[in-house]
């Protein structure tokens, strides 16, 4: 077995080549703007610092699946003009609001070890609500047959703030499932599973709900609403590790 010391380095030479591999990648493929990659680099060191490679594995599902998503059916989204600003390339601010809960949870579990559970959890329910949104309205635009305004349940445009379809809806569940998976796979198996699938669609609906109010009132940016989406995603996940440590 190789020393401490070495692993250590050897780790970090690691995370060091898949961070600056993703930033380039990004970049080249049109997928972040260069501020919006070195954005990216850098919330993926300080979510690596507290979430190890399964925080890793949760940034890249959570950017591959979001790529994948914003560009599937492309042509159709730009006819209808539901595709994303910039030709969908993300700036750092939208890095910020999808990763930036993450990143926090990420930084915190590092400089508070004893609560390290706790923070790993809230950074796995911030992406898997920031997973269900994108899908959701990505994929529910393109699958979609039927469109409802979240909080009156009519009929309303497809593409508008706050409506959602089934079809997006459950999209967005199955992206909360493999966040859910990733978070398994490293931490191990549990009743947080399906907590986490819970979270990811709290924050989606959450984000739903601002969207129909505050976002439409242009009172709050969208940015500003994705942000929101992951931070309650996060916080329903820490509510389920304080009801567990609290007997109840």
């Amino acid at each position: 077995m190789l020393p401490t010391p070495v692993m250590m380095l050897l780790r970090l030479g690691i995370v060091l080549f898949l961070l600056g591999a993703g930033m380039l990648y990004s970049v080249r493929a049109s997928k972040l703007t260069p501020g919006g990659a070195l954005t990216g680099g850098l919330l993926g060191a300080l979510i690596y610092l507290g979430g190890g490679f399964g925080g890793l594995s949760m940034l890249a599902a959570f950017f591959l699946l979001g790529s994948a998503a914003s560009g599937w059916h492309l042509a159709e989204k730009r006819r209808l003009g539901l595709a994303e600003e910039n030709k969908g390339r993300r700036t750092a601010g939208q890095v910020v609001a999808n990763a930036g809960v993450a990143a926090l949870a990420g930084l915190c579990g590092w400089l508070l070890p004893a609560q390290a559970a706790l923070f790993q959890l809230l950074l796995a329910g911030s992406f898997a609500a920031a997973t269900a949104d994108t899908l959701a309205s990505e994929l529910g635009n393109v699958y979609g047959r039927r469109y409802y305004n979240v909080l009156t349940l009519r009929p309303d445009t497809r593409g508008l703030n706050g409506v959602i379809s089934l079809e997006g809806t459950l999209c967005g569940v199955a992206g909360s499932v493999l966040i859910a998976g990733l978070y398994s796979l490293s931490v191990g198996w549990g009743r947080e599973f399906g907590w986490l699938v819970l979270a990811g669609t709290v924050g989606n609906l959450t984000d739903s709900v601002l969207g129909a109010t505050l976002e439409r009132q242009h009172r709050l940016s969208n940015n500003a609403v994705n942000f929101l989406n992951t931070l309650v995603g996060g916080l329903v996940a820490g509510l389920w590790y304080w009801a567990v440590n609290a007997g109840l």
